[in-house]
Parts: structure tokens; C-alpha cells; sequence
């Protein structure tokens, strides 16, 4: 079946025992044990529970992965990734990472002897150029966060096998009905699935599935001995969230696309960031990698007080954290999403204080438009 159908219509659509059309929530932090000397399947909802089994099995089953993880947020899937590396290992990172990854990378494993090097993936050669002989990880952000650069996944992964390394990617914003990383050879895919997975601003969650079952018993068994599992009320909204998620990126991506054109045409914008537009650097490649461009793009005013003139007098978008909702999220990089990130490093990756990133939402595109056109005028 199309994903599309996946989406509605999967093993978990029809409770068994009783028909109902809605995953039950299974509220138990321990499960009695009715013989003493083999458990079943369930014991300490740390371990497993049912309610995040079915989120688990189902972003498995849409990512093309043999087993699905689910954590407490985006930070805790990527995280616990992580500690598949150990003291020595390096891991390389993409260069405009989202800041809580830079954060985890450069404040967190490096405390425990884990090297890295952020490099621009959207050059092979010079990603190939910064292997060492214990890079063990290569991650990357496809498209990126803020600034939408597009890596060749393809040409990532061959990089990587031959230097036998692991491959980590966040497809929080193509999500899989836009880009199935397994697909391509990537070894981890993860998500912040508090965004376009959920797609409602209620919950927070995250999200990893693997392709190979060894490297699955090791997630599983981080899982458990971190400890930093999603919550089943909270598993249940993001399997809520996903029955929509097909129509809500669809008509995102539809309204994104138009936006963009014509940010990209006013005379007050200096750049726009968008893989849909056909100058956007890494648009053939990820016309060839994905099926859509997606609901995210990023735009640059001249300054920090033309950001600040915008944000005043656009009444649309809500100005906050985070991204993937019905309602149109503007957001102040700087000063949000990579505010862990020092400002000489920031701006050395191109994340200038003129810049701001869209998620477009499910508004009437010629509302957003509007608005826009009408908040610039006071720039």
C-alpha cells in the first residue's frame, strides 16, 4: 500500500480484542507475571509497554525499518543514538546542525572522549577529507536546520561503508512520506516527532528506527538502560497525529513552495532558502532523493532590527520554538534553535542575524502572503 494508506490502515488500525478504531492506552507501569519462571512480553513499562509498541511498530513499518524506537523527545532518540559511540570514537556532524544536536556534541560527548568535526556535507569531498581512521559515525541533517542544505545521501553512505562508519540522519523534516533514509542505506533515522509527525503543538517525542537487527538489539538495549521512553498518553498522540500527516505536509509543502516565490521576489529579502526553488543549492539532488520539498524554508532580512520590525507586525505565524504544525511557527534562529550555538560559529555556518525560519501551516496561503506582504512593508 501507498504510505499514504499505510498511514490509516496498518496492523494497528483495529484493536483486536475489542474493534475499537483507536490504540488503547495502557496506563500500567508494571504487568503481572502468571508464571514464575518465564515472564511474557510485557513486565516494566520502561522495557515495553503496548501503547508505545504500536507507535514503535508503526514508524518502523513507514521508515522501511525492522525496529522503531520511541524516546521523550528528539534529543533523547538522538542522544541515546549516540551512546552506541564510545571513549575515542569521532563522529562527523553536518555544519548547521540543529543546536540542541551541536549542543549534546560539543558540551556532552566530548566529556566522555568523543571527537567530532562538523564539516559542509553538502561537499562529498570534503566530507571524505575529514574521515579519520575512528569515525565511527557520520551524521547528517537532510535538509538541513536552519539554512535547508541538501546532502547526497547516496554518496554519504557509499563514503561510509567504505570506511565501515555508521550513518545517522534526522528526517524530521522531509518525514517519511517525503524521504525514506533506510532506503538509501542509512543505518539510524531519527525524529523529532513533536513536530510534523505529531503535527499539533501537544506533545513532545522522538523517534529512531534501524534496518539491521543487531544494531536494533543495541538501540533496545540503550533504550532500556537510559531510560528516556516516550510516555503512552504522548505515544497515542503522535500515532493521532500520524493519521493526518499525509494531507497536513501535503498542503504545508503546497503553500511553502508559493511562499518562498514570493519571498524570493521581494525586494527585501536577501535570500531564501527553500529546496523547491530551482537555484536553491543541492535542488537536483534532492529532487532525486525525495518526493517533495517540504513545509520549512528559511529567509534573510538585512538585520537583527528588520527581523525584529517583521516578527512585530506579522499576525499570522505564531512567533515560538519548534516547527511541523497546523499553524504557521516563525522562528528566530539566533535566538532559539541555535541559540547553543556561539555567534561566531553561527554566523561562520551563514545563520546571520537576519534570519528567520518558516514552518508554513495549514492557513490559506493567500492570507500568509498577505500578511507577509504587509509586515514587510515595515522593514
Amino acid at each position: 500500500m501507498d504510505l499514504q494508506t499505510q498511514l490509516v490502515h496498518n496492523k494497528w488500525q483495529i484493536d483486536a480484542q475489542t474493534g475499537a478504531v483507536s490504540v488503547p492506552i495502557h496506563h500500567a507501569s508494571t504487568f503481572h507475571q502468571f508464571d514464575f519462571d518465564t515472564f511474557g512480553k510485557y513486565d516494566y513499562s520502561r522495557s515495553g509497554n503496548p501503547t508505545r509498541e504500536a507507535l514503535e511498530e508503526t514508524i518502523a513499518e513507514l521508515e522501511g525499518g525492522v525496529s522503531g524506537f520511541a524516546f521523550a523527545s528528539g534529543m533523547a532518540a538522538i542522544s541515546t543514538a549516540f551512546l552506541l559511540l564510545s571513549k575515542g570514537d569521532h563522529v562527523l556532524v553536518t555544519d548547521d546542525v540543529y543546536g540542541g544536536t551541536y549542543r549534546i556534541i560539543t558540551d556532552v560527548l566530548s566529556r566522555f572522549g568523543i571527537e567530532h568535526t562538523f564539516v559542509d556535507m553538502t561537499d562529498l569531498d570534503a566530507v571524505a577529507r575529514h574521515i579519520r581512521p575512528n569515525t565511527k559515525v557520520i551524521y547528517m541533517e537532510t535538509p538541513s536546520n536552519p539554512l535547508l542544505k541538501i546532502t547526497d545521501i547516496r554518496g554519504v553512505v557509499k563514503l561510509a561503508k567504505a570506511h565501515g562508519c555508521l550513518t545517522f540522519l534526522d528526517n524530521t523534516f522531509a518525514t517519511p512520506i517525503l524521504q525514506r533514509p533506510l532506503d538509501l542505506g542509512v543505518d539510524v533515522v531519527l525524529h523529532s516527532a513533536t513536530k510534523f509527525l505529531a503535527g499539533h503543538s501537544d506533545v513532545v517525542a522522538g523517534l529512531a528506527v534501524v534496518k539491521d537487527e543487531r544494531l536494533a538489539k543495541e538501540l533496545r538495549k540503550l533504550q532500556y538502560s537510559f531510560g528516556a521512553v516516550l510516555g503512552v498518553q504522548d505515544a497515542w498522540l503522535v500515532l493521532r497525529g500520524l493519521k493526518t500527516l499525509h494531507v497536513r505536509l501535503e498542503h504545508s509543502s503546497r503553500s511553502a513552495i508559493q511562499l518562498a516565490q514570493f519571498l524570493h521576489r521581494h525586494p527585501k529579502v536577501a535570500h531564501v532558502y527553500y529546496p523547491g526553488l530551482s537555484h536553491h543549492d543541492g535542488h537536483i539532488i534532492h529532487r532525486e532523493q525525495a518526493r517533495g520539498f517540504g513545509a520549512v524554508l528559511s529567509f534573510e532580512l538585512e538585520d537583527e532590527q528588520a527581523v525584529r520590525t517583521f516578527v512585530k507586525h506579522a499576525h499570522v505565524p505564531i512567533f515560538a520554538v519548534s516547527l511541523g504544525a497546523v499553524e504557521s511557527i516563525l522562528s528566530y534562529p539566533a535566538k532559539m534553535s541555535h541559540a547553543a550555538m556561539p555567534k561566531a560559529e553561527r554566523h561562520r555556518r551563514g545563520i546571520t542575524d537576519g534570519l528567520l525560519r518558516m514552518s508554513v501551516g495549514l492557513e490559506a496561503i493567500d492570507d500568509l502572503i498577505a500578511d507577509f506582504e504587509q509586515a514587510l512593508s515595515y522593514v
